[in-house]
């Protein structure tokens, strides 16, 4: 029974509960990263680990702040903690992936802000045991990475007429607004249509 109550918190983050196709939070980092597949997958992966983190260490939080009557000071405490793990996700990219963090870029630190992290880890991990938060935490992350992927895949296949960098030979056909910052929007609310149309079935 335990087991079904944790895959259903980790598969609902995922789906049911998709923060860019049902909430439509967390959208910034679509603009500049969803161009291709591999920087969208990077900065998934980079949000699904601080998520999953951070949810950890706001549970831990709780646990000082609330008997020492700092509950006041929550919101400021998750935020140092989430920057502290951008900041270390962002070191680790530099030295060991640099052409993902050159290509990910501002987006980077830009994490620190997102709405999904700070906002899930008041409203979920601090009411919620550790493993049930982490749970929470990686199944927004995947539903985030999911949602980011998708919209990078269509991007660079209708803008570049590329596959992970693989030309289909069509690059010369394609419309070049896929490639831009409007497109993004287009991509991202047609996806957003049929997710929530395939939700409802």
């Amino acid at each position: 029974m335990e087991i079904f109550k944790l895959l259903s918190i980790t598969l609902g983050a995922i789906l049911a509960n998709n923060f860019i196709f049902s909430q439509f939070l967390g959208i910034c980092p679509f603009l500049g990263v969803s161009k291709k597949i591999d920087t969208a997958v990077g900065m998934g992966a980079a949000v699904t680990f601080v998520m999953a983190l951070a949810s950890a260490f706001c549970y831990l939080i709780n646990l000082v702040l609330v008997p020492l009557n700092l509950a006041f000071m929550q919101t400021v405490a998750y935020i140092l903690v989430i920057a502290g793990l951008v900041q270390f996700v962002e070191m680790f990219l530099k030295k060991n992936i640099p052409t993902l963090y050159a290509a990910l870029g501002v987006y980077l630190p830009l994490i620190v802000v997102n709405c999904i992290i700070l906002g899930r880890a008041e409203a979920f991990a601090s009411k919620n045991s550790p493993l049930d938060s982490i749970l929470d935490g990686v199944g927004i992350g995947l539903g985030f990475t999911l949602a980011l992927t998708a919209v990078g895949a269509v991007r660079e296949i209708l803008g570049s007429g590329a596959i992970f960098g693989v030309s289909l030979g069509t690059a010369d056909f394609m419309p070049l607004i896929f490639v831009l910052a409007p497109g993004a929007f287009l991509v991202l609310g047609y996806l957003m249509v049929l997710f929530n149309k395939l939700a409802k079935k």
